[in-house]
């Protein structure tokens, strides 16, 4: 096992973190849902980073279109499940964490089990039925949500507070759920734009475990890449969401 003192020196200087906050990410728990071009960066940098359990879930398969974007994976993985070879990829990259491959679809009740023990869950998946469920399991948890979307040459990013009441969900945000997500298969995607949401979805986790900064909660902040401009647009909760207002009632 590497010395932390050296792997981890460039955030062991800085003051937000140091070695309290160290030990705090070594402690911390993820559940990722969604091993994909936003899931892949996010995970490798939160496994650099030391967060001591990474939980990996997706039921997909590698294709070779896959990647172009999604880092984690490599020709001679070609249909292997991802969850499975993203787990094998993150423990070589750092030894010290744990990361366990979920290779199904979780129901309801599979999300909650696997959120009870968790800080932090992060959404990169790439339809509204899934993002809709993790966000209602959140909500029943008590967890706080990093949910990352990308196609093309854009990108965005919220934080939902699902920890905290009276906070904006991500379906106060999406109110009804449709077919009609586009994807990278129709719409495609510039690789690094991908890249670049995973990343901020990293540093999102990492502020939510180390309780440090400014989380973007409350706000939906929008990346142009092919412009390279940002903007942000504020996210207040609805009265009438169908999912954050049951629990606002009780």
């Amino acid at each position: 096992m590497t010395d932390p003192g050296l792997r981890y020196a460039r955030q062991l200087s800085l003051p937000e973190i140091g070695p309290e906050g160290q030990a705090r990410l070594a402690g911390s728990s993820v559940l990722i849902v969604g091993l994909g071009g936003l899931g892949c960066p996010a995970a490798a940098y939160l496994a650099a980073a030391g967060v001591g359990q990474l939980l990996l879930n997706d039921f997909d398969r590698v294709d070779i279109s896959n990647l172009q974007r999604q880092i984690l994976y490599r020709d001679e993985d070609a249909g292997r499940g991802k969850a499975e070879t993203a787990a094998e990829r993150l423990t070589r990259l750092n030894p010290d964490i744990r990361a366990t491959a979920i290779p199904s679809r979780l129901d309801q009740a599979g999300l909650r089990a696997q959120l009870a023990d968790c800080d932090v869950a992060m959404d990169g998946s790439d339809n509204y039925g899934t993002r809709f469920s993790v966000n209602e399991a959140c909500l029943a948890a008590g967890k706080p949500l990093v949910s990352g979307a990308a196609i093309r040459f854009e990108g965005q990013l919220a934080v939902f507070r699902n920890d905290l009441p009276e906070a904006a969900c991500y379906r106060c945000l999406y109110d009804e759920q449709g077919d009609d997500m586009e994807t990278c298969t129709g719409g495609g995607i510039l690789g690094p734009v991908a890249g670049v949401i995973g990343a901020l979805m990293a540093v999102e986790t990492i502020k939510l475990i180390l309780g440090i900064g400014q989380p973007v909660a409350g706000r939906l902040v929008l990346y142009d890449g092919l412009q390279g401009h940002w903007r942000q647009v504020a996210l207040r909760p609805d009265p009438g969401c169908p999912a954050c207002g049951e629990f606002r009632s009780r």
